[in-house]
């Protein structure tokens, strides 16, 4: 058995290639679900997950979960480790670096000594609550409703990509946004509001991807097919 952590586009098209269960984290209400065999929900730490791979009798894993799911990618790299199954990171690239950028580690370091005054805050629901204490004004796009705490002054926009560069224009200037705050997810559903915040000359403030464990990684879904097929799986 193949094992896909993970509920991004390059998950589903790689589960659309080849037979495998896909495990889902269960944090969005309605996701887009893949081909074939799917799971929602945790294994509870990297125990859990080394005793389902077993169980299972999982030949290989691919994680290709978000560049930001920092926890599962690194209990998927334990928990193979440790029970000796072969582990595949499949992370699509990152943004193309613009002049101007301000970049930083993490997003509490983009929340300290943030620029501007309308902010627009695309970083995600699990993050908002790194803001609250800011004085700015925030458009806050996520996929759900996010929970306290929040920002005081802050408008939230439930939205699922993809973005037009026309609607992401169209969105800032309606807002009147000066400063755009995201992560360095990569791909091109949400690539849009960086080409907007370009023309419009508003600065960004973008958040590096974690470091990945020592495991083989590949950046797109012909070379996670062809790991795939080397390893037997």
């Amino acid at each position: 058995m193949i094992l896909i952590l993970g509920g991004t586009g390059e998950a589903r098209a790689l589960a659309s290639r080849v037979p495998a269960v896909s495990s889902l984290a269960g944090r969005v209400s309605n996701p887009a679900l893949p081909a074939g065999e799917v799971r929602i929900g945790g294994f509870g730490g990297v125990d859990g997950l080394a005793q389902w791979l077993r169980d299972n009798d999982v030949h290989a894993v691919v994680d290709a979960t978000h560049p930001f799911a920092r926890q599962i990618t690194s209990n998927a790299f334990e928990a193979c480790s440790r029970v000796g199954v072969p582990l595949l990171i499949l992370r699509r690239p990152g943004f193309t670096p613009q002049p101007g950028w301000r970049w930083v580690d993490s997003v509490a370091d983009a929340a300290r000594d943030l620029p501007g005054e309308r902010v627009f805050l695309t970083t995600g629901r699990q993050d908002l609550a790194e803001f609250a204490e800011c004085p700015q004004w925030f458009l806050a796009r996520m996929v759900e409703p996010p929970e306290p705490p929040m920002p005081h002054r802050v408008e939230v926009l439930l939205s699922r990509g993809p973005f037009t560069v026309d609607g992401e224009l169209e969105l800032m200037r309606s807002h009147e946004i000066d400063v755009l705050v995201t992560k360095d997810s990569g791909g091109s559903m949400t690539s849009a509001k960086l080409e907007a915040a370009r023309q419009l000359g508003v600065p960004v403030v973008i958040v590096r991807r974690p470091p990945l464990p020592p495991a083989e990684t590949v950046a797109d879904v012909d070379a996670a097919v062809s790991w795939l097929d080397t390893a037997g799986a």
